[in-house]
């Protein structure tokens, strides 16, 4: 009875690392790296992209036959 109980207690304690273990390793490298966890990126919005360009070429193409209404 016992021994079951810390048989379930060790197996709990080995899935809570297992499941938190990426988030301690996420909060290690964001403080290693001055708040930055995954390095140089680039601000959202400056990346040139096919789709963002057909989907404003659609809005355009929109507002401008509306606009003629």
């Amino acid at each position: 009875m016992v021994g079951d109980i810390v048989w379930m207690i060790i197996m709990m304690w080995v899935v809570a690392v297992a499941a938190f273990a990426p988030l301690g390793y996420f909060i290690y490298m964001y403080t290693m790296k001055s708040g930055e966890p995954f390095g140089e990126t680039e601000p959202h919005g400056d990346s040139e992209s096919k789709v963002l360009d057909v989907a404003e070429q659609v809005v355009n193409a929109i507002k401008a036959k509306l606009g003629k209404k």
